[in-house]
């Protein structure tokens, strides 16, 4: 075989690579957008913090036969200490607003709160990273806020006033939904800064599954109550979320960074699609267009940052 021969053969296989790479990483942002309504389906049959502490029990069983057992040595100190407070935080926030719902569709209403952490990324990332943005920053913010008063609102659409009593009707879940969209937001920014290329989340799964079981045992929520279709469940919603963190490694270390990031916005839509199936929850039209809103506009803050790299950089 000559050279050109060769180097074209290279090249397929780099190709290859990073096809089967972006797909992983496409395959990462649907197991997340699963996550709302499996989580709520677990919580459902064990309780709120029992359920959680059972998915992130599992969830580290696969992450540790899917990356190996994390070596603490190799991460650096900052991002360890800071990571893992920040990452189980977040992980808390998530599990147990859904989990604390009044009902199903309040628990996909808190699963759309949740996803303003995109917006919140950018608006952190001008601040801490001095990450530059263009104009459209502004309206791609304040898109994603009205959608989620949209959202919230109920059948109507946009009504600050019905916003407010659904919020005041569990200000838990809301509030645990809204501190952990503003979490994930300094997670992102912070991890990026001091993470040196690393991938902590075995051993976050582990701390947020510890942290977890001793609020159950402190608490006063009822044994668990084990079932077939239940056990069946916890095991998908396990095995999605330790699935779509190890998947999206690959796709971001190795894929189409852009399609990628492009197609992580659409997460809502297809977390709302998949949770209004899997939990038999008809939503209103007015709930879709909140959440048209909602991923618009973090699509636009997206995009204001696009190829304007941050200050001293």
């Amino acid at each position: 075989m000559g050279v050109n021969g060769r180097q074209s053969e290279t090249m397929m296989q780099l190709n290859s690579g990073r096809n089967a790479a972006t797909s992983l990483g496409l395959l990462a942002i649907l197991l997340w957008g699963t996550v709302v309504g499996l989580i709520r389906g677990v919580s459902e049959s064990f309780g709120p913090i029992g359920g959680a502490a059972l998915i992130y029990t599992v969830g580290a069983f696969f992450l540790v036969l899917l990356l190996g057992f994390p070596r603490l040595r190799s991460f650096p100190r900052s991002y360890l200490i800071v990571g893992s407070i920040l990452f189980v935080a977040y992980e808390i926030c998530l599990s147990l607003s859904l989990g604390f719902a009044h009902n199903r569709g309040q628990a996909i209403e808190l699963g759309i709160v949740n996803y303003l952490w995109p917006c919140f990324t950018v608006i952190l990332a001008m601040l801490i990273n001095g990450q530059r943005a263009s104009a459209w920053v502004a309206p791609g913010i304040l898109l994603s806020l009205c959608g989620i008063v949209w959202v919230v609102g109920g059948p109507g659409g946009l009504s600050v006033e019905r916003t407010a009593a659904n919020v005041s009707s569990n200000p838990l879940s809301y509030g645990l939904a809204f501190s952990g969209a503003i979490i994930w937001a300094v997670y992102c920014n912070v991890t990026k800064r001091y993470a040196d290329g690393k991938n902590g989340v075995a051993l976050f799964f582990m701390l947020t599954s510890a942290v977890l079981w001793t609020k159950f045992f402190l608490s006063a929520e009822p044994k668990l109550a084990f079932t077939t279709p239940a056990t069946v469940e916890l095991c998908v919603a396990g095995g999605a979320m330790a699935a779509g963190y190890a998947f999206w490694n690959v796709g971001i270390l190795r894929g189409n960074l852009t399609l990628l990031a492009t197609a992580s916005y659409f997460t809502p839509v297809f977390s709302t699609f998949f949770a209004a199936l899997w939990l038999s929850t008809p939503l209103s039209i007015s709930f879709w267009q909140g959440v048209a809103m909602v991923t618009a506009g973090s699509l636009l803050c997206w995009a204001a940052t696009r190829g304007k790299p941050a200050r001293g950089g």
